[in-house]
């Protein structure tokens, strides 16, 4: 029960802005700061205070986490001065939040370090460290969502499945070095020729996809000459003897699996390689149709 009631806060809170946390962040010191008041220097509510800076520090960085350490310590500051005859000198207040300062700034940076730290551990575990595009793993979660958000709001993802034809011959004649810049340069061009809201992925070796977000035959078709007209381009300049073959598949409704969609166009792709190399072989799959039943070879 609690894992997934974390789950949602976490979500909200993310969804919130830097704007509206940091609003909230000062609207919940501002309330510590008045119950300390009331309540005098007999209560330590320092862990209170740490509640929001903790906040910042986590969703907005460091700093956000540090102004609202500074601006804790003058609150509490403000409060001790409102009650200046309770303290036996008056520099006391002083001295007590200078020490309370240095501990949220300490905690602010560990807590904004750690978070950065699991956001790069993060990445790197969902990123394909020779190429930068998505791996295996994040393209499974990610179409996953997508597919549900398709058929929900009713509108058409395409796929595109990219093959290097040849590129062995360029590891066996050039070496592997020679074969990693390759696949560096082919996701290079695909990276910066899809929107960000679509996926690019390396599935393994020189296999790539394109989960295309939203778009349909036209679209898809479209981005598929694109990247083939660029990449042959580069791989001409570079004298590089590899051709790229392409399946692509527009699904227009249809619920299915995240595997099973890689399969049929796999299956396009390998139709591609089989009927000369270098060419687009697209699908269109309608809705209330079985993929798998009718997968046609057209360029």
């Amino acid at each position: 029960m609690l894992f997934p009631a974390f789950k949602k806060a976490n979500h909200f809170a993310e969804r919130m802005g830097p704007g509206v946390r940091t609003f909230s962040a000062v609207g919940m010191v501002l309330l510590v700061g008045l119950i300390s008041h009331f309540t005098g220097p007999g209560y330590a509510l320092s862990v209170f205070f740490m509640f929001p800076i903790v906040f910042s520090s986590w969703y907005d960085g460091r700093r956000a986490g540090l102004g609202l350490s500074i601006f804790s310590t003058l609150v509490w500051l403000g409060t001790d001065f409102l009650r200046i005859e309770q303290f036996s000198y008056i520099y006391v207040p002083i001295i007590n939040e200078t020490f309370r300062l240095i501990i949220f700034i300490f905690v602010s940076v560990l807590v904004a370090e750690f978070r950065k730290s699991l956001e790069i551990q993060k990445k790197i575990a969902r990123t394909d460290s020779l190429t930068g595009m998505s791996n295996r793993l994040a393209f499974f979660e990610t179409a996953a969502l997508e597919i549900k958000r398709a058929q929900r709001f009713a509108y058409p993802l395409s796929f595109i499945y990219l093959d290097i034809d040849n590129f062995k011959t360029v590891n066996d004649t050039c070496g592997h070095d020679a074969g990693d810049r390759l696949l560096k340069m082919v996701a290079k061009i695909i990276l910066h020729n899809v929107r960000k809201i679509d996926l690019a992925v390396r599935f393994g070796g020189d296999e790539m996809g394109i989960l295309l977000v939203e778009t349909d035959t036209d679209g898809a078709l479209f981005l598929a000459k694109k990247l083939q007209r660029k990449l042959s381009a580069e791989m001409t300049r570079q004298g590089w003897p590899v051709t790229f073959s392409m399946g692509v598949g527009t699904f227009q409704q249809i619920i299915i699996p995240v595997g099973d969609m890689i399969q049929i166009v796999d299956k396009l792709m390998y139709f591609a390689k089989k009927s000369g190399k270098n060419k687009i072989i697209h699908q269109v799959f309608a809705s209330g149709e079985n993929p798998e039943d009718r997968i046609m070879t057209s360029e």
